[in-house]
């Protein structure tokens, strides 16, 4: 039977297969994930300004957060960019949202994506930080076609407070992500 809520895996079964494999010294030890930042950068917001609005609806009712808009921090001529204009946006979840995120991407969207054989599993930074991108945002079951303009992806940040990509990758393998077999 599968678990539908990671959280509710992370405590009853995760922490225990971590304390196992890693001998901690107690429960508070074993790395959690502690909060998923989805960034999305709208290049052609540039020339059209409605693509902001567009892409802060559709990440509003992926995650069911308002996004932050992302200001550039400094003007760029050959990309026509200025100072302070809108290039952006991002959306931190934590909590219970991030779980449910979570729980969604890896058991419903991540199933629909075309020829999907994992996600690639050395995209670690060094402190046990995981990052991906899906080309796609019509996976998730929230994007209505008919009020899309354009396919757009983004990137999607897990953050452990794992040590190491070691400990980072059994927490998220264990979480059920599904990464690429070698």
């Amino acid at each position: 039977m599968a678990v539908l809520n990671l959280r509710k895996k992370y405590k009853d079964e995760v922490i225990g297969k971590l304390l196992e494999k890693y001998k901690y010294g107690n429960k508070m030890s074993v790395p959690m994930l502690k909060k998923i930042v989805l960034n999305r950068g709208v290049g052609e917001a540039v020339n059209n300004s409605k693509s902001i609005q567009i892409t802060m609806d559709q990440m509003w009712a992926i995650t069911g957060q308002k996004p932050v808009v992302t200001l550039a921090k400094k003007s760029i001529s050959n990309f026509k960019i200025r100072e302070d204009q809108p290039i952006g946006c991002k959306v931190t979840l934590r909590s219970t949202i991030m779980y449910d995120f979570l729980t969604k991407l890896v058991n419903i969207c991540m199933p629909k994506i075309r020829d999907f054989r994992g996600v690639p599993g050395k995209s670690f930074d060094g402190r046990g930080n995981y990052t991906f991108g899906l080309k796609e945002d019509i996976i998730f079951p929230e994007v209505v076609l008919d009020k899309i303009d354009q396919v757009r992806g983004f990137d999607i940040t897990l953050v452990t407070s794992a040590n190491t990509d070691e400990e980072a990758y059994d927490l998220l393998a264990f979480l059920g992500m599904p990464f690429r077999k070698n």
